[in-house]
């Protein structure tokens, strides 16, 4: 069974000798939490815990000030903009940092924090630079939102600079690391049907998590992706690769609505099919991949076969063309190396002939 580690989280049996699961931040009252961790309703539940503003225990614990970094936290996570995010992931993930940012300064009073504080806290993630920029990103949509509820006159974070760094992003899975995990996970296992899936489709994690056998129709693919379906859906309609359709066909099939689902037959959550893919990376000695990589490298595929930008938006469904030249720079420079060498060849050939 896949473990997955959730903040607040904890666990018992009880006297039946059922597991039981419960939402228990210090200083609030414990919520139970239905379901098993990973399955669709225990998620719910978990995110509308961690979003809502529970009772708190008033005996021992720290009240919540007004006009501190606590409440401004809470408002955020509960108002509609953080609860409209596009999905669950992201969510978890701005979460995570924002969390980290209270537990150390929730108590103090936002009025307080001037220009230099953050510049300061900002200097002392430099050595991370990704981690810096997203922690400021994050900081930056908090004072926002307090500017926008009228708890602070101006941001003080407004004219901090992000770090420039180069940086590739995820790692695009190469063709030896996809022989690997082929070799570690063999056709009929649901991990190399997951490999499978993504790496035909370029399909990310949220859309590979509610792909099934609905959405295959006369040999064609089509799905709305997942990513900004309320503000931009995007729907594409790709022909099924023959070896994605091998796989699909030898794999056992759990659910009837998804191809991917959990050892107890539910849904995956984004976040969880992540740490579960995660670990299947893991097991075949790839560290550096991840079901991101997979999206990276049906683009560098299509690339390195000549195929255009467009070409390649039409399966990814990049919303832009800068996207797809950012996945696949190293590919078509490869390609492009390669057909101006042969050029360089042909008037030394004709040279040749002439003596």
């Amino acid at each position: 069974m896949t473990k997955i580690k959730l903040e607040f989280v904890q666990a018992f049996v009880d006297r039946h000798g059922k597991p039981r699961w419960y939402f228990r931040r210090r200083g609030w009252k414990r919520i139970p939490l239905p379901g098993v961790p990973g399955s669709a309703e225990f998620m719910q539940a978990y995110e509308a815990a961690l979003a809502g503003a529970p009772e708190k225990v008033e005996v021992g614990a720290r009240r919540m000030q007004p006009g501190t970094v606590d409440e401004l936290v809470a408002r955020h996570f509960a108002s509609a903009g953080f609860q409209g995010l596009p999905s669950e992931a992201t969510r978890a993930t701005y979460r995570g940092i924002i969390e980290g940012f209270r537990r150390e300064h929730g108590a103090k009073r936002l009025s307080h924090l001037r220009p230099e504080d953050i510049d300061h806290l900002f200097t002392k993630k430099i050595k991370t630079p990704a981690a810096a920029n997203n922690w400021l990103r994050m900081v930056r949509m908090l004072m926002k939102f307090a500017v926008s509820k009228k708890m602070i006159a101006s941001d003080p974070s407004a004219d901090i600079k992000a770090l420039q760094y180069a940086s590739e992003g995820f790692h695009s899975w190469s063709e030896e690391n996809i022989a690997t995990y082929n070799q570690r996970h063999p056709v009929g296992t649901k991990a190399r049907l997951a490999m499978t899936l993504m790496l035909y489709t370029g399909c990310r994690r949220a859309d590979a998590v509610r792909l099934g056998p609905q959405n295959i129709k006369n040999g064609f693919l089509t799905y709305t992706q997942h990513k900004n379906r309320v503000r931009k859906p995007v729907t594409l309609t790709i022909p099924v690769h023959p070896e994605l359709r091998r796989v699909i066909e030898a794999t056992p099939m759990i659910g009837v609505k998804a191809f991917l689902v959990t050892n107890f037959g539910k849904p995956f959550t984004e976040a969880g099919f992540g740490n579960w893919m995660r670990e299947r990376c893991d097991e075949a000695g790839l560290s550096d991949c991840s079901s991101h990589g997979l999206r990276k490298a049906i683009a560098r595929r299509m690339a390195e076969a000549g195929m255009s930008p467009h070409q390649i938006q039409a399966i990814t469904g990049h919303t832009t063309l800068k996207e797809i030249e950012r996945y696949t720079k190293a590919a078509r420079q490869k390609l492009m190396a390669e057909t101006a060498m042969r050029c360089l060849d042909e008037p030394v050939a004709q040279t040749e002939d002439k003596r």
